[in-house]
């Protein structure tokens, strides 16, 4: 009932403006048009006969030639500044303001003069025929929705099942929801040719449409489907149904203030207007249209001010629930500014209807339709991203046995992805709302040469980062599989150092190789770059030379696998433990502990102790009265020995004592040198026991191990015997030890023996 009050107002409003119609206007036939015309080419005849009016119009085209002169150098003129464009958008909007009121004030007054002059009984018939289309097509789809409330109710039992997986689920919903709205367009579809088939076959002349006609059911048609969105989107249709995740008190009570009120700018704007400027002057049609519209936007910014606290809650408790960070931020901030972002929007709505009078309403409708499918359509994209997006990336056992860490690496990448993809959607979000609010173009932007050049180098440019990733991904993932043990064999300390040289060397590279690649790529010159490159470049080196010496002296000692860690090696005249090597350095641990950081570049040769094999060699020296040979033999028999031991015996690697034989015949002994074949690094313990070894076995044979001691001769007389020797030995205390008399005789060959002392 409503609906039809408001339908029959609205007609009435315009009928009444236009001070319809006298029996001439009800009966008008086409015929009207030629005499109109005919008419026309009569006055303008007139006019021109007429000195004064022929001169007036001449008057009058000149003027319009001056403003199209001006115009033209408007034109030409360079671009304004913004101060100079604000200026003119005031001056615009109030002359605006000033000449549509102007022009609504003397519309009223030709309104009401034709009023008076209308037929009333006319008026009557038209507008209860006017009437009774109304109440048949309202009457048609209010029965035609009641029957269809068995399908919606069927449609939400069925969004209602929970059995199966949760796909299946929403895929039913989907349908559900899909199949509740098609059900609704059929039911406006068929209560609109209801319509129409009443107002041609019983209303006026069978087979016509009158303008009033038409546009009621236009009007009806566009408001019937603007509001089947509505409750598609605030859920009439069931509880399981619902597309927004709000309450049922929420949903009903946006519906109910929507609902009303694109039923009032529905039927205002597509019904009265139009009626208005049909049949009485465009000026007071748009004079109503700004009052419509005017009335409607005080009612939309009342009901934003009345809900800006409750609205700002919902969006921050809805943020709260988001998994997403991005999303969180985003509804934190609408919740604060979406009432601000109304008003402007309201604001908007009425400086177009003032300034553009005529485009206004679908130039509104089609902005709005655009930035609200384009929101829509970019936190659904958002929302499917995150959704496929976080879920991990799983790879199998296997190939996570060999790369333990590409799961890992690969899902690092996740959140980097989204954070882009989210942004690529915000800025075509941003583009199309733009594109739907000011003068630019997105269409023609991107098929001219700036935008298609702009696109191009932006997808070169995710190219190129693409490949650059997929290039560092598979090289780490091989340098992580080098470096597994549970892949292949375990890595040695210089495997471990060049891999990660190598991995570091080829991040840089690809790092500098890409920015220069992008930068190039986007229209940057980046000859200058590589030129102040090369010259820092040359400076360094020439700054750093013993650094460069180092690295360079490093990666080819490394490389040459001079040295591990853990190695005994001589280098750099120290003697110790590798600890620490890096590209620039080594660290070396003496035999006494002693921590030694040497540069590579003060590395002039490298001993390495620890390299293959290694022997022990014995150089042992026995006294010149000794049978060699028998003192061999007991050097093999030392050796034998150390074979016993199972700890020595697993670093020997030959079972056969390498003998020699003598060396030298140096000046106090006979040296004897043998040869023990022994693990890399296992030379030292085993020398070790192969020497006690050999102490223990020549001192039970008797055999002399040289040693320094003195011989004192005393020359010897022409038989061969030596003159003795008169000692006089004194005990600690001074007294002689032995008796008065006896005397110790050294030989000439160095042995003592007591005698008698001669007769002196």
């Amino acid at each position: 009932m409503t609906h039809m009050l408001m339908a029959c107002r609205a007609f009435v409003f315009a009928l009444l403006l236009a001070g319809l119609f006298p029996s001439s206007a009800l009966a008008a036939e086409p015929a009207v048009q030629t005499a109109s015309g005919e008419a026309g080419h009569q006055r303008l005849a007139d006019l021109l006969e007429d000195e004064a009016a022929r001169a007036a119009l001449v008057e009058q085209l000149r003027k319009l030639g001056d403003n199209v002169s001006a115009d033209a150098l408007a034109t030409a003129a360079p671009d304004p500044s913004v101060a100079a464009r604000v200026a003119d958008f005031s001056q615009r909007v109030a002359q605006g303001t000033v000449r549509e009121t102007r022009n609504a004030v003397e519309s009223v007054g030709d309104a009401w003069a034709r009023l008076l002059s209308a037929d009333p009984q006319a008026l009557l018939w038209l507008v209860g025929e006017f009437a009774a289309l109304v109440v048949v097509t309202l009457v048609a789809f209010r029965l035609l929705y009641i029957g269809a409330g068995f399908i919606f109710r069927t449609l939400d039992r069925s969004a209602a099942a929970s059995g199966g997986p949760r796909a299946v689920i929403w895929v039913r919903r989907g349908l559900a929801v899909a199949g509740a709205a098609l059900t609704d367009v059929a039911t406006i579809a068929l209560a609109g040719a209801v319509g129409y088939a009443f107002a041609l076959f019983l209303l006026g002349t069978a087979g016509e449409l009158r303008p009033q006609e038409s546009l009621f059911l236009n009007a009806f048609l566009v408001v019937e489907s603007l509001r089947a969105v509505l409750r598609l989107v605030f859920s009439r249709y069931g509880e399981h149904l619902r597309v927004l995740p709000v309450s049922s008190e929420e949903t009903a009570y946006w519906y109910a203030w929507a609902s009303r009120m694109v039923f009032f700018l529905g039927y205002g704007l597509l019904l009265a207007v139009p009626l208005i400027n049909h049949f009485v002057t465009a000026e007071l049609g748009r004079a109503v249209a700004i009052v419509i519209m005017l009335a409607a936007l005080l009612r939309a910014a009342v009901i934003v001010m009345q809900n800006r606290v409750r609205t700002g809650a919902a969006l921050e408790a809805l943020g709260e629930r988001m998994a997403s960070p991005f999303a969180r931020v985003s509804l934190a901030i609408g919740a604060r500014i979406w009432h601000v972002v109304a008003i402007i929007y309201l604001v908007a709505i009425l400086v177009t209807s003032i300034l553009y009078p005529e485009e206004a309403l679908p130039f509104m409708l089609a902005a709005t339709g655009q930035t609200i499918v384009a929101v829509v359509v970019g936190i659904a994209l958002a929302a499917l991203l995150t959704q496929v997006i976080l879920r991990r990336i799983r790879i199998g056992d296997e190939l996570r046995a060999k790369f333990p860490l590409l799961e890992a690496r690969l899902n690092a990448y996740v959140p980097t992805a989204l954070k882009l993809a989210r942004f690529v959607i915000l800025a075509v979000v941003l583009a199309f709302i733009v594109d739907a609010w000011t003068p630019f173009d997105l269409g023609a932007w991107v098929a001219s040469d700036a935008g298609a050049g702009m696109i191009g180098r932006l997808l070169s440019v995710a190219l190129i980062v693409v490949l650059a990733l997929l290039v560092w991904l598979v090289i780490a993932s091989w340098i992580e599989f080098r470096l597994n043990p549970e892949a292949g064999a375990t890595p040695n300390p210089r495997a471990r150092t060049l891999l990660t040289i190598f991995r570091n060397a080829v991040a840089i590279a690809l790092v500098v190789v890409t920015s220069m690649v992008v930068l190039a790529e986007i229209g940057i010159n980046i000859a200058p770059l590589l030129a102040g490159a090369g010259v820092l470049g040359l400076a360094i080196g020439f700054g750093a030379q013993k650094l460069v010496q180092d690295v360079i002296t490093g990666v080819f000692i490394q490389l040459e696998r001079a040295i591990d860690v853990g190695d005994a090696v001589t280098a750099g005249g120290i003697t110790g433990t590798v600890e620490r090597m890096t590209i620039r350095s080594l660290g070396l641990r003496d035999l006494s502990g002693t921590y030694h950081l040497l540069p590579f570049s003060s590395v002039d040769t490298v001993s390495n102790y620890n390299r293959d094999f290694a022997y022990h060699v014995g150089e042992y020296g026995i006294g010149y009265r000794e049978d060699t040979d028998e003192a061999i033999e007991h050097l093999r028999g030392a050796f034998d020995e150390l074979l016993q031991d199972p700890a020595l015996r697993a670093q020997i690697l030959s079972d056969e004592l390498e003998v020699h034989g003598v060396t030298a015949l140096a000046d106090s002994s006979v040296n004897l040198r043998v040869r023990i074949k022994t693990l890399a690094g296992s030379q030292f313990p085993v020398g070790r026991a192969y020497n006690r070894l050999v102490k223990r076995h020549f001192d039970a044979a008797g055999i002399e191990i040289p040693f320094p001691h003195m011989t004192l001769y005393f020359g010897e007389d022409k038989q061969g015997k030596a003159p003795p020797a008169y000692l006089k030995l004194l005990g600690a205390d001074g007294g002689n030890v032995r008796a008065a008399g006896e005397a110790l005789e050294i030989t000439g060959e160095g042995k003592s023996s007591d005698e008698k002392p001669s007769a002196a």
